[in-house]
């Protein structure tokens, strides 16, 4: 009788019981938990495997809270992680030496702009922006603490070649990436960023640049989730002279973010715990006009992202990629329009299209400081109220050309040695 009572009882959950333990010997498929056994119902859940690159729950819930207040509504990212070149570029075109003293008056500029965390809710930094103060002995960071922004850093190390005849590149800085993280996070930043660059052209995006730029993005974002780091990916396809429309634009758009998207999965990268900073979709420089009206950009950037990225991703912050000031503000609003009931936030992380104008607005004088931060709080306004699907006022610096001036990394500014390639 006992025996005949056993098997009563077992009986009811032996067909689960069969299908968990066939799950659970094949590791690569997603394996089945059992549960409600105690009650006369249960179920079987199908779920995948935990796979998250970060162990910890605590830090993984914390960094999940972090990416989604970086994307909640109405607010974007301010990307100041311009290399110390580039930032000499910048400076150079209003007749500003490249100094250490002048790129900390212009940081200092940016972030002591009163009411900038209004808008603006995550600056990303380059490395030495985050040890600099102000005038006055405050730390950047605890400057923007105050206005309660994030402070983010940049942690690749710049592009290098891919092979000498494409022109193509990859991003370097995977060495020693968990130290710096570590360090990052000790001094106070929540979030970091790395950028990959692909361009459109006869063969190109290239398998070879597609997968070892993604490779770079997925093991750098596990990366920075096992240190506590919410890691921007940022897969840009950059702007580039040539007459592709807009269509082929979305196609290699697509080919890219589904490459990233998937290894991203592979290294484990939790997507709730990430935010995504791609380009728009937009047409080549020399393609008709009408492929680059902001209702054609809204329509294939948000097809190309409904199509590759998973709803779990809790922002998706667009780079300005060469587009012009009011032109990158009249597309995140129209982004707005196409797709209301987005499952990700649509906003932005603008580095030109908010500081150019305002750079040229400071030209490196001190009297000139209140009237460029006045500038830069109108342009982080009216991005913001774009972001809302709500802007419907003269832009702050109407007009204006696309931004098509190559956008360097300090490793490729370094000077080249004459016998790299001869053997």
């Amino acid at each position: 009788k006992n025996y005949v009572v056993i098997v009563a009882m077992v009986y009811p959950i032996l067909p689960g019981l069969a299908l968990a333990a066939l799950a659970w010997s094949r590791s690569e498929q997603p394996r089945l938990y059992i549960t409600g056994l105690a009650s006369s119902k249960y179920q079987i859940r199908r779920c995948m495997t935990p796979t998250s690159s970060c162990n910890d729950p605590i830090l993984l819930e914390e960094m999940k809270e972090t990416a989604n207040r970086i994307a909640r509504r109405g607010f974007g990212i301010l990307a100041t992680d311009e290399s110390i070149p580039t930032a000499g570029k910048r400076l150079h075109t209003i007749g500003v030496e490249n100094t250490y003293e002048n790129r900390q008056n212009f940081r200092e500029l940016l972030y002591t702009t009163e009411g900038l965390g209004q808008y603006i809710s995550g600056v990303i930094m380059f490395d030495e922006t985050l040890y600099q103060r102000t005038a006055g002995g405050v730390r950047f960071i605890k400057v923007l603490h105050d206005e309660q922004i994030l402070t983010g850093i940049k942690v690749d190390t710049g592009l290098q070649p891919l092979t000498l005849e494409s022109g193509e590149t990859a991003t370097q800085g995977l060495d020693g990436l968990g130290e710096r993280c570590k360090a990052y996070r000790q001094e106070g930043a929540s979030f970091a960023k790395w950028r990959a660059v692909l361009k459109i052209g006869p063969g190109t995006p290239s398998p070879r640049a597609l997968a070892e730029n993604t490779h770079g993005l997925a093991r750098y974002a596990s990366i920075c989730q096992e240190h506590g780091l919410v890691p921007i990916v940022e897969p840009e396809l950059t702007l580039s002279p040539g007459d592709y429309g807009i269509e082929r634009a979305a196609f290699e758009s697509e080919r890219v973010l589904s490459s990233v998207m998937r290894s991203l999965n592979e290294f484990g990268v939790a997507p709730e715990a990430m935010l995504l900073k791609p380009s728009m979709v937009l047409p080549g420089l020399d393609s008709p006009i009408s492929e680059s009206s902001k209702e054609q950009v809204a329509k294939y950037t948000v097809r190309t992202m409904m199509r590759c990225v998973p709803p779990a991703v809790p922002g998706i912050h667009f780079l300005s990629g060469g587009m012009g000031a009011e032109e990158a503000t009249q597309n995140l609003q129209q982004l707005q329009r196409e797709c209301p009931d987005a499952p990700w936030s649509l906003s932005f992380s603008y580095g030109r299209a908010l500081q150019d104008a305002v750079l040229k607005e400071w030209a490196g004088k001190s009297q000139n400081v209140e009237r460029a931060q006045r500038l830069l709080l109108e342009l982080a306004r009216v991005n913001s109220e774009a972001q809302c699907g709500i802007w419907n006022e003269e832009h702050p610096t109407p007009g204006g050309e696309r931004m098509s001036l190559p956008k360097l990394s300090y490793s490729s500014e370094r000077r080249k040695s004459t016998n790299l390639f001869n053997w």
